[in-house]
C-alpha cells in the first residue's frame, strides 16, 4: 500500500460515485484512502433523491483529524455544494496542508441531472479552491460554466483548457466524454504544452461515477510519485477497463467496476 489520499466530497448510497467511488478508486489502485464527507445523498442509478449537508464545522474536523495524525500525499476534492463548504475547505488545505498536490474534480450537477452545486458559488469555486488545484478535472458542461465558453469540438476543449489556467490551476485535465464521436479524447493542458489522451467510445448507460473516479485515479499516481502525464494515462486505463466491466446494476447510469484490479481473497 502507498499513497495516501484525503478524499473531501459527498456520499453516494448507491456506491457509484462519490466517497464511495473515490475510496474503491484509491484502494484498487494500491493507494490509501482518508476521507472527510461533506454531505450525504440517497441516490440510486436514477438520480439523487435527496441530500443532507454536513455541518461545516465537522467537515473541518474531519480534515484537521486525518491532517494531524495519517497525513496525505495528495487531498482530492469533488462535491463542495456551496460557497461555505468551499472556502472551509480552501481555508483548512492552504493552513494545513501547504505543498500537498490536490486534485479539484468542480462536480456540478450528478449524472442523471440533479444539481450538486449551489449556481451561485461557481464563482466562489473559481475564486477559491481553482487557485490552489494542483490540476483541475472538469468535464466538459463544468468547463463550460467555469469559462462561460461553449465547447463543441477538441479545438474548443483547447482553448477552454487554456482559460482555466488562466483562472489559476497549475494544470487541467479536460474530460471529452460529452462530445460525439467513436473516440473519447481527454485533454491535458499544463503550461509547458498540451496532450490528447484518446479511448474507443464504448455503448454503453453503465458510466455512473465515471468523473469521481477518473479524478480519484488521477489523486492516486500523483500520492504515488507518479507524473502528472503516467497518473492521467493509468487513470484513463483503469476508467476504460472499469466501463467495460461494468456489472450492469441498476435501471439508470449504473456503476462501474472498480474492483477489476481486485484478486478475490480465498482463504486456505
Amino acid at each position: 500500500m502507498k499513497g495516501r489520499v484525503l478524499i473531501v466530497a459527498g456520499s453516494d448510497s448507491g456506491g457509484g460515485a462519490g466517497i464511495q467511488a473515490d475510496i474503491k478508486t484509491v484502494t484498487a489502485l494500491g493507494g490509501y484512502a482518508a476521507t472527510a464527507i461533506t454531505a450525504l445523498t440517497a441516490q440510486d442509478t436514477t438520480g439523487v433523491h435527496g441530500v443532507f449537508p454536513v455541518p461545516i464545522d465537522f467537515i473541518r474536523q474531519q480534515m484537521l483529524v486525518v491532517l494531524g495524525d495519517i497525513g496525505a500525499d495528495c487531498i482530492k476534492t469533488g462535491m463542495l455544494h456551496n460557497s461555505e463548504v468551499i472556502e472551509a475547505v480552501s481555508d483548512i488545505i492552504e493552513q494545513h496542508a501547504a505543498g500537498i498536490p490536490v486534485v479539484v474534480d468542480p462536480v456540478m450537477v450528478a449524472k442523471g441531472g440533479a444539481a450538486l452545486l449551489d449556481p451561485d458559488s461557481a464563482e466562489t469555486l473559481k475564486s477559491r479552491i481553482l487557485k490552489i488545484a494542483s490540476v483541475i478535472t472538469p468535464n466538459l458542461p463544468e468547463a463550460e460554466v467555469l469559462t462561460g465558453m461553449t465547447i463543441e469540438n477538441l479545438d474548443d476543449m483547447t482553448r477552454a483548457g487554456a482559460a482555466l489556467l488562466e483562472l489559476g490551476a497549475r494544470a487541467v485535465v479536460l474530460k471529452g466524454g460529452h462530445l460525439p464521436g467513436a473516440q473519447v479524447h481527454d485533454l491535458l493542458v499544463t503550461p509547458d504544452g498540451n496532450e490528447v489522451f484518446s479511448a474507443p467510445r464504448m455503448d454503453t448507460i453503465h458510466t455512473h461515477g465515471t468523473g469521481c473516479t477518473m479524478a480519484s485515479a488521477l489523486a492516486t499516481g500523483l500520492a504515488q510519485g507518479m507524473t502528472l502525464r503516467d497518473s492521467l494515462a493509468r487513470a484513463q486505463s483503469y476508467v476504460h477497463e472499469a466501463i467495460r466491466t461494468a456489472p450492469g446494476f441498476g435501471s439508470g447510469h449504473g456503476p462501474i467496476n472498480h474492483g477489476h484490479t481486485v484478486k478475490p481473497y480465498r482463504a486456505g
